[in-house]
């Protein structure tokens, strides 16, 4: 029991990194993990802010498992990342617990029971004089209702569902939730020594300081706790002159430098030229572009209309981050929060509604990891609301904390279950096997123009630079050719690309450069020589290279007329993708559809994605076949996608030509 006492937070934080270890993705996912992969394998420059502790992290983390697969290695350390910062969630638990004195209520935690008359211990809240020296096993069951109730509280955070979905793939959040764990475990720290002597509370500041440069260096959603920090810092100290700002003055003579020298990797990086060399941060104009997200800005306080979308998607989804019953125990811990640890609570507090309120103001798709700072408010709360509950159905019997811990451990185990299909990646290859197949299906020294990035160029980043698959096709992303930085990323790239578009891209990063700097600049004229731009792309390349266009720009640029292929081009439907052609009157031929994708159990919109978009193109290569009378043909895509997606509907009128 004495070894489970001391050393129950370990050993919680390793169970749980064994549970992610059968929920881990193999391999690359959607969105981000291969882009991310690759700038930490290769030392390269991620999309803003940049992420450079992320990158540097992960590339010794790559290097240090060598016998691992590099994505494989990148996926395991988001596991381990995250299993730390449940770690670091319930030792500031656990602080609190044991100093609930320090921060605004009279009662202390259980096992500390102090003899002065203005100090309550919380087994008084249970019936217990703390007047009267506790009994030891009295004693022995307030530290197992804490221990037992911290542990509850980090199951409840490591099994909620956008948490544990960090664990499962190479992602910057899950180094985000350990560095926003340990800002609130120093925090608490300095708060507490600002009330043991000036030397001491100066250095847990310090400390304090140096943890949040580091959260700073990893994602600037960091920012989210600085209000609640404030809360604290001033409470303590209020606005003096002498005692407030000096110590503030001394915690940003840390926090700066750390910061400049961390992200110092950018420019440093650039000047190198890497394979992935986001945003050329080479020189200040453009280190503070990258750094600021200014591209992303524009999704930043757009509306209310887009605010008030994203608040009620957190309402919506806030049930199942918890299976509903999981929290409960959040609810209960408000009041129990508020009775406890008053100041804790308003700090706990603060970080919930900042969190909320900043993070619905920006309208992107995957904006649940931006809530992450409130789920583990919201679980410490389930800490405080798991005590109480062990206090109100303690039972007489020897073991009067083992109906309590059940029904406890029920809540958990369900919440665990329900979340499971959602978050589990262990059998996610789509991706892969979708990026190989369709580069795969391209001749020799392919173009390959989309922008599809969730689905194909993100991944592609890993598979081609990482593990040298088909390194001869080149795909070019058309939305970051409205970039100017990417121009300099194909030169290094693929120089005789660039050059050939050289004649194109000079008058158009001409015009980009002030809206770029944010000045007046003429949107007809960039829009036309962006179109201008696309349109030479394939002109000046189709004569020496394959070029194909991926779907998404043909149903949707195309359709519009956005995008136009030059005079006596046309485009005939390929395996995967649409590829450009002279004449098209005459048969083009294409590979045989003998490629495998594996689809996990589970399906989502990504994965949905991916059957219908290859389903759409085998259907419209088979119609091509029965253009020119290759029945047979015709009938072998028609069994591909009735054999790999049994779920896709064939049009009717083509199913009925084979009955």
């Amino acid at each position: 029991m004495n070894f489970l006492k001391r050393y129950y937070m370990p050993l919680t934080a390793f169970f749980v990194f064994i549970v992610y270890l059968f929920t881990l993705a193999p391999t690359v996912v959607e969105i981000d993990s291969g882009e991310l992969a690759t700038v930490q394998a290769l030392l390269g420059i991620a999309h803003p802010t940049g992420y450079p502790l992320f990158t540097i992290l992960g590339y010794l983390f790559l290097k240090t498992l060598f016998p691992f697969r590099a994505i494989y290695a990148a996926n395991l350390m988001a596991a381990v990342f995250c299993s730390l910062g449940l770690f670091f969630f319930m030792t500031s638990a656990r602080f609190v617990m044991d100093n609930a004195a320090l921060f605004g209520t009279e009662r202390i935690s259980p096992g500390k029971i102090k003899k002065d008359k203005h100090h309550k211990s919380l087994h008084a809240k249970n019936g217990t004089d703390a007047k009267e020296p506790a009994k030891v096993p009295e004693e022995e069951l307030g530290s197992l209702k804490k221990m037992l109730s911290i542990i509850s509280g980090a199951l409840v955070l490591a099994f909620s569902k956008t948490f544990w979905l960090q664990s499962t793939s190479v992602e910057v959040y899950s180094l985000h939730i350990f560095l926003i764990n340990l800002n609130i475990y120093f925090l608490l720290r300095a708060y507490a020594f600002s009330k043991e002597g000036e030397k001491r509370a100066l250095r847990g500041w310090i400390f304090f300081a140096l943890t949040l440069a580091l959260g700073f260096s990893n994602h600037m959603t960091t920012l989210l706790i600085m209000p609640a920090a404030a809360y604290l810092y001033f409470s303590r100290y209020k606005f003096n002159l002498s005692s407030s700002y000096k110590k503030l003055a001394i915690m940003l003579a840390v926090f700066f430098p750390v910061l400049v020298v961390i992200y110092s990797y950018l420019p440093f990086r650039a000047l190198q030229n890497p394979a992935l060399n986001w945003g050329n941060p080479v020189d200040l104009e453009r280190i503070f572009r990258h750094v600021s997200g200014k591209q992303y800005q524009v999704w930043l306080f757009s509306s209310a209309g887009a605010a008030g979308k994203q608040l009620e998607f957190f309402i919506s989804t806030l049930p199942g981050e918890f299976a509903i019953v999981s929290l409960l125990f959040c609810i209960i811990g408000l009041f129990e929060a508020f009775s406890a640890a008053r100041k804790f609570f308003f700090f706990l507090l603060t970080c919930f509604i900042f969190t909320v309120l900043y993070s619905i103001n920006y309208d992107i798709v995957d904006i649940s990891s931006y809530f992450l700072l409130a789920y583990i408010a919201l679980s410490f709360f389930a800490v405080f609301g798991i005590l109480r509950v062990f206090s109100m159905l303690k039972s007489a019997s020897a073991n009067p904390y083992l109906v309590p811990g059940m029904l406890v451990g029920i809540f958990i185990l369900l919440q665990a279950y329900f979340n499971y299909k959602d978050v589990n990646k262990s059998g996610t290859y789509a991706f892969e096997d979708y990026t190989k197949a369709l580069i795969g299906s391209t001749a020799k020294n392919s173009i390959i123009f989309s922008y599809e990035w969730d689905y194909l160029i993100s991944p592609s980043y890993y598979f081609q630079n990482v593990e040298n698959f088909r390194k001869d096709a080149v795909i070019i992303d058309k939305e970051l050719l409205r970039r100017s930085w990417y121009f300099n990323q194909l030169k290094t790239n693929h120089p005789a690309i660039a050059a050939s578009l050289k004649p194109y891209s000079d008058p158009f990063i001409k015009a980009l450069t002030p809206f770029e700097r944010s000045e007046n600049f003429n949107p007809e004229l960039l829009e036309r020589l962006y179109r201008t731009m696309m349109t030479g792309l394939v002109q000046d390349n189709t004569p020496r290279h394959p070029f194909y266009i991926a779907p998404e720009l043909v149903e949707n640029e195309m359709s519009r007329g956005e995008f136009t292929l030059p005079e006596g081009y046309s485009l005939v439907p390929d395996l995967f993708l649409f590829k450009v052609v002279k004449d098209d009157s005459t048969y083009v031929p294409a590979a045989n559809p003998d490629f495998k994708i594996r689809l996990p159990r589970y399906r989502d919109h990504y994965i949905s994605f991916i059957e219908n978009t290859v389903g759409d193109m085998l259907v419209r290569r088979a119609m091509y076949e029965m253009k020119f009378d290759k029945t047979e043909r015709a009938k072998m895509y028609l069994e591909k996608v009735k054999k790999e997606f049994p779920d896709y509907q064939i049009p009717y009128s083509l199913e009925q030509a084979f009955n």
